[in-house]
């Protein structure tokens, strides 16, 4: 699937919920069925800045597509990672570097976060492309 397929997946899923209290308790259950990140990864190292949560994030290549896991001391957090993961996992640094992430829009997400998590979610998406730029970079140099 590519990225933009999974996000019109996303958009379908959201409009098919109630208000946003059942929005919320979908992100929550979305975390809870995330991979989780391997406990090395829970470090210092590999927390983003810039989110209210404390957020895990590492990536992985293999055969040319980016594996994401990540791990939040907070359910929602953790469940807009789990979001993100679905949306970027298993795709090339070029693709995610590319890709127009309309669905958050859409699905009306920024607009019922907090500031804090809003940042969180910039955040997020920035830590995402800067792995995806930094695969992209080392596979251009091999």
């Amino acid at each position: 699937m590519t990225i933009h397929e999974i996000q019109q997946e996303i958009i379908e899923e959201f409009t098919g919920l109630g208000e946003w209290m059942e929005r919320y308790n979908y992100l929550i259950e979305m975390g809870k069925s995330m991979p989780m990140i391997n406990q090395a990864y829970r470090n210092d190292e590999y927390l983003i800045r810039g989110c209210q949560s404390r957020v895990w994030l590492n990536a992985e290549i293999m055969d040319g597509k980016i594996f994401f896991t990540a791990d939040s001391d907070a359910i929602i957090t953790k469940g807009i990672a789990g979001l993100l993961i679905r949306v970027f996992t298993d795709h090339t640094p070029d693709e995610i570097l590319s890709a127009n992430l309309s669905f958050i829009d859409e699905i009306g997400l920024k607009e019922h976060l907090s500031p804090t998590r809003s940042n969180g979610l910039v955040s997020m998406i920035n830590q995402i492309r800067y792995y995806a730029l930094a695969y992209k970079s080392k596979q251009q140099n091999l």
